[in-house]
């Protein structure tokens, strides 16, 4: 599926310009989401090359890319805004992380493909 490897390049890409940007402007929750961003680029990609995503895989997907948008998102907006995105985004956003790990890890059990 061609759309985790646009996910998979465009969070790399964010990463790597967020790092960018916390490295000369400083900026602990800039380099936290940068690194966040940069741990979970290959993973888009890699499920966009395998080819075989069952459904599980797939909303174990989602819920990376929810949590990782929900967790960066909140960080970004504390050092740009200086607000919140909103209460408890960023733990729901590690949570989601977590949860969509631990779905990809179950998806593994399957050897079914769509």
């Amino acid at each position: 599926m061609s759309i985790f490897i646009l996910v998979g390049g465009l969070v790399g890409a964010a990463g790597v310009a967020l790092s960018a940007y916390g490295a000369h402007a400083g900026g602990g929750n800039v380099t936290t989401a940068a690194q966040f961003l940069l741990f979970h680029a290959p993973l888009f990609v890699a499920l966009g090359l395998a080819g075989n995503l069952n459904r599980v895989r797939t909303a174990g997907a989602g819920l990376l890319g929810i949590g990782l948008a929900l967790f960066c998102g909140d960080l970004l907006m504390r050092h740009f805004a200086g607000t919140r995105l909103f209460a408890m985004a960023a733990p729901a956003g590690g949570m989601a992380m977590i949860s969509g790990w631990l779905v990809i890890a179950v998806s593994g059990l399957s050897n079914k493909s769509r």
